[in-house]
């Protein structure tokens, strides 16, 4: 179309848009503006585009319904540009004219989070991860959950990207996990005056995509702080998803990486209920060898780490080319903390004093190593110990208070009283008896 006939064109439509929107008239007002829009693309006149999507925009009394059926006839002519200038030029325009509009927040949602696709590539991180913080997309009622949910999980992802673990840490709290777990073929139908939830666009993942792409992210904001028990967790979640659970090639992997966190993880209750549930799973026997791993955890005997290391740094090192990555040096020193812990706690089950050689003995450490893990361990109240240094002596037993030791008194002297009473009765009971006799005897003889 020649500039003359296209600025003639617009001219009428203008003219048309004037008298629709003067009159109130939504159809003819929403027909003139997407026919301006229409025809700008057609003509490929980009600035001309622009320039009336904000005209349009800023007319005096316009329409919301006209201004919303203009934003989205553009935004389908986005990925239509010529060039990426000319793309970043229209995502600009179309999204300072929804700004502050809550009509089209859903659209300014997505060019925002179009915008920051293109920052990213090339390679803006920062920039891509503030201009996504900026939309709160919890608050938006007619966005479909999945829309939403993936939003924030972007949110959390540049966020990482970037190593802000603090914003990710606050995004990731925006989705309540339970949502994951919701039957979407039960989502309840709006009812009359509610408002209506738009369909989450066909690139958006499903729900169980979404959950498996949220437990990711989650492994890597808890690996910045090591927190294995965390990433077990994670790991334990991505597990049970039907799809992993149902291929073999997708949830071995998985379960391995459950087993080695598990071994990484502080002894504790939530560590030795995961253990408990891990042993349970007919699973595990598939992959006899983190079954033996885990078995020896819970089973109450000293571990030789020199053997278990011989055993499982292959297997230790193999992860590297499976799902997670490899755990890394800090893991495997890690990991003997933990072997040292177990069998730290071992021995104050077994015994109530022990010279600090035999224990040393034990834990194959020097007698200084030996010290100092059993005093992290009681730091950390993960074990009650006292260590005479000058004897060489560490004793398990806790100390007792006043009340418990005066309880305890109470209790034998109660039992001391009982066992006499019960002496008292017997002796009476045998010289009853006695008497008796006795008197059968006497009374006998008599005869």
């Amino acid at each position: 179309m020649a500039g003359g006939n296209l600025d003639s064109s617009i001219e009428s439509l203008l003219n048309k848009e004037k008298q629709g929107r003067l009159s109130g008239d939504v159809v003819a007002t929403r027909d003139a503006v997407t026919s301006i829009i229409r025809l700008c693309y057609e003509a490929r006149a980009w600035k001309t585009l622009n320039d009336h999507i904000v005209l349009l925009s800023k007319r005096r009394g316009q329409l919301k319904q006209a201004v919303t059926a203009m934003v989205q006839q553009a935004m389908q002519y986005i990925d239509e540009t010529p060039d990426l200038e000319t793309r970043i030029e229209l995502i600009k325009t179309l999204n300072s004219v929804s700004a502050g509009k809550i009509y089209v927040e859903i659209e300014r949602a997505r060019l925002i989070k179009r915008l920051a696709k293109i920052k990213e590539e090339q390679g803006l991180i920062a920039e891509a991860a503030d201009l996504m913080q900026e939309i709160a997309v919890e608050t938006f009622g007619a966005m479909a959950k999945t829309e939403k949910i993936a939003f924030i999980l972007e949110q959390v992802r540049l966020s990482l990207d970037r190593q802000d673990y603090v914003r990710a840490q606050i995004l990731s709290r925006k989705i309540s996990t339970r949502v994951f777990d919701a039957d979407v073929s039960k989502s309840k139908k709006p009812k009359e005056g509610e408002s209506i939830v738009e369909e989450a666009p066909p690139d958006v993942p499903s729900l169980l995509e979404l959950k498996r792409i949220y437990y990711e992210l989650m492994i890597r904001y808890h690996l910045h702080n090591k927190d294995y028990l965390e990433i077990c967790r994670c790991y334990k979640a991505i597990y049970e998803i039907p799809a992993v659970k149902e291929n073999p090639e997708l949830w071995v992997p998985v379960l391995r990486k459950i087993c080695w966190y598990l071994a990484l993880s502080p002894n504790g209750p939530m560590q030795t209920s995961l253990l408990n549930s891990a042993l349970e799973d007919k699973n595990l026997s598939e992959i006899p060898k983190f079954r033996l791993l885990l078995k020896q955890l819970v089973t109450m005997e000293v571990i030789q780490w020199t053997g278990l290391w011989e055993a499982y740094k292959e297997e230790f090192e193999e992860e590297t080319r499976l799902l997670g990555g490899a755990l890394g040096e800090k893991a495997a020193a890690d990991l003997k903390e933990r072997i040292i812990e177990h069998n730290i706690l071992v021995v104050a089950k077994y015994y109530s004093k022990i010279t600090l050689k035999r224990l040393a003995d034990l834990l194959c450490l020097s007698l200084q190593e030996t010290e100092e893990h059993v005093a992290e361990m009681v730091v950390g109240k993960a074990l009650v110990a006292k260590m005479d240094r000058t004897q060489g002596v560490v004793c398990f037993q806790a100390a007792k208070d006043c009340n418990e030791v005066l309880n305890a008194w109470a209790a034998n002297l109660e039992r001391l009283l009982d066992l006499v009473e019960k002496s008292c009765h017997q002796i009476h009971k045998e010289t009853m008896v006695h008497k008796a006799k006795l008197a059968t005897a006497a009374s006998s003889s008599s005869a």
